[in-house]
């Protein structure tokens, strides 16, 4: 393609070039060139911007192959950027977050972890943790030098303190998962409470069959929705009852298994279900919501000791005020004044090591420090992971391989 040669083009100046290829015109594009650290993988490259017809991009594609080029493969961009230092991997994986933000609250936390909060985290326990090790290690090298006295019994108090951090970042480790990948919200209760008209009623659409007939629902049904700017999974479930059919029966086996695994459960009764044993009861928590629908219909009593809300799907009464509820959940649960230290599983993993490696370090430290020293390193291992510090190539392929072509 005669025009991208290196001849009049600027450095990081968009030009207008006509593109062409064995004589035949492509397109009339804007041509970018950068150079060498400054670009997004770190070395020299050029962008081409397109008009956006099928035809144009596939020519210039066949003209690129023909000049010897080939197509990235999945997060190859950002790979090359990260093995050239332009970014840890804990900013590659927010890349990845970013371009599948879908609402404000996934593309505020993954700006944030691109910018380098959780990388920041990270770094700062890891010098924690080698402050520490430094400590450990002075009285092993160096027993006949001037140092203080017991010098590896100074590393218990950071330690600890380190330890404190550790925990309380797993037990927040929820609220980046949340945001990424969305709040899980289960409907259950009873055969003919209304499940199904709630949930299209909360999902704005007829997406489940909605009939007078027990049973009507037979699985899981899920929908994805967006509620006070945060992602949320909602899921429609089997009603709970003894049943002898064996799909039933199943469908409640599943219904179980999902509210099991639920953020929020709301806990649907009726009037047509009041007199019922409410099989629900075995596994109902108390931060879940009863939700007391065809209030039309009549009274519900609500059970003892859980919030109550009533609700109307035919007339759609307390419908806004169930939205509304929904909404301050999610924000006391997903919001925080701190960067949410995990949000991948492959981060809790990571922290969960470190927490084990300190606290074996920190009880070694009462029977030698020589022993405490592999538990700390260990620990440091661990942290420096995240981002890539250390020990990478058995990690690039998990990290890479959620990404979408070429980027």
């Amino acid at each position: 393609m005669t025009a991208l040669g290196a001849g009049g083009l600027a450095p990081r100046l968009a030009s207008v070039r006509s593109l062409r290829h064995d004589g035949c015109l492509i397109d009339e594009a804007l041509v970018l060139r950068f150079i060498a650290p400054r670009s997004y993988t770190g070395e020299d490259s050029a962008e081409l911007h397109l008009h956006a017809g099928r035809a144009v991009v596939e020519a210039a594609s066949t003209a690129l192959i023909a000049l010897g080029l080939r197509p990235a493969d999945p997060g190859e961009f950002t790979r090359r950027a990260f093995q050239n230092g332009r970014m840890d991997l804990a900013q590659a994986e927010a890349v990845a977050d970013l371009i599948d933000a879908e609402t404000e609250a996934q593309k505020s936390q993954a700006l944030g972890q691109l910018d380098g909060a959780l990388s920041a985290a990270y770094a700062g326990f890891r010098r924690d943790l080698l402050k520490a090790l430094s400590l450990v290690e002075a009285e092993i090298d160096f027993p006949d030098e001037e140092v203080p006295d017991n010098l590896a019994r100074m590393a218990g108090p950071v330690l600890d303190a380190l330890a404190a951090d550790l925990r309380t970042a797993l037990a927040d480790s929820e609220r980046g998962r949340r945001v990424r990948e969305g709040y899980r919200i289960v409907l259950i209760g009873e055969t003919n409470a209304g499940k199904s008209s709630l949930f299209n009623a909360l999902v704005a659409r007829e997406a489940a069959i909605v009939t007078p007939i027990a049973g009507t629902t037979r699985d899981v049904l899920d929908a994805d929705i967006m509620i006070g700017g945060y992602a949320v999974t909602l899921s429609d479930t089997a009603g709970l009852r003894d049943s002898e059919d064996p799909v039933e029966a199943e469908g409640i086996r599943r219904a179980r298994v999902r509210a099991e695994g639920a953020d929020l459960r709301l806990w649907v009764r009726s009037p047509s279900t009041e007199g019922d044993t409410n099989p629900a009861f075995g596994f109902i928590r108390s931060s879940d919501l009863q939700v007391l629908n065809k209030s039309d219909l009549g009274a519900v009593a609500a059970a003892p000791d859980l919030e109550a809300l009533s609700v109307s799907t035919m007339t759609g009464q307390g419908l806004s005020e169930l939205h509304d509820w929904i909404a301050a959940r999610l924000a006391r649960d997903l919001s925080g004044a701190d960067f949410p230290t995990v949000t991948r599983e492959r981060h809790r993993r990571r922290l969960a090591e470190a927490l084990a490696g300190v606290e074996a370090g920190r009880r070694a430290l009462d029977l030698g420090p020589e022993m405490a020293g592999d538990d700390l390193r260990r620990a440091a291992d661990a942290l420096a992971r995240v981002t890539g510090a250390i020990g990478v190539e058995d990690i690039l392929g998990e990290v890479f391989s959620s990404f979408c072509i070429g980027k």
